[in-house]
């Protein structure tokens, strides 16, 4: 869809504002929802367990979610725009020719490269993030938080990227970008 370098790095842009909060969210509220609300029993819900507790670990010290997700919104473009982008559509052609090819199955193959990418990339940064420096640094530990975010992150990665996010970032860049792609196709 992008054509040139303006419109890969807004594809980008919009990719990951859509991304980030999609899994802030869903790693606040689904995976340690439970865990917040275990550690003030008299919290009315996730929002305010984080609120009470001054913010999320991050980085060894608690830190505001707007923080949280600055952080990783920076992250997730520059690895993105450097990693992400470049080397799913390079993995997508390998496998299929995009000439010959028709455009929803690849798109789908580079869908499926961009997470099988991405995914256990995030993950190990969060896993650096996230890890519970309080208790010292070890390696087999950070390889486990690794691993286990993977695991959870995965699943709902390809999920929401083949199903939600991707449909809907192609409908916002095809209308924002009109003008070129008809002209394009004139």
């Amino acid at each position: 869809m992008p054509r040139n370098q303006f419109q890969r790095m807004s594809f980008a842009l919009l990719i990951v504002i859509v991304t980030v909060h999609a899994y802030v969210f869903y790693s606040l509220y689904v995976v340690n929802g439970d865990t917040f609300l275990a550690l003030d029993p008299d919290a009315t819900g996730v929002l305010d367990a984080i609120s009470k507790m001054d913010g999320v670990y991050m980085l060894g010290r608690s830190m505001p979610i707007w923080a949280v997700i600055l952080i990783e919104f920076v992250l997730a473009y520059l690895l993105e725009c450097v990693l992400g982008s470049p080397c799913s559509f390079r993995l997508a052609c390998k496998v299929f020719d995009p000439r010959e090819t028709h455009p929803v199955l690849f798109e789908t193959a580079i869908i499926c490269a961009t997470v099988g990418i991405m995914c256990p990339s995030m993950s190990l940064i969060a896993a650096f993030l996230y890890y519970p420096y309080y208790a010292g640094f070890d390696f087999l530990t950070l390889l486990a938080n690794w691993i286990k975010l993977v695991c959870y992150n995965l699943p709902f990665a390809y999920f929401s990227q083949l199903f939600f996010i991707q449909p809907l970032i192609r409908t916002i860049f095809k209308f924002l970008f009109r003008k070129d792609i008809a002209s394009r196709q004139n």
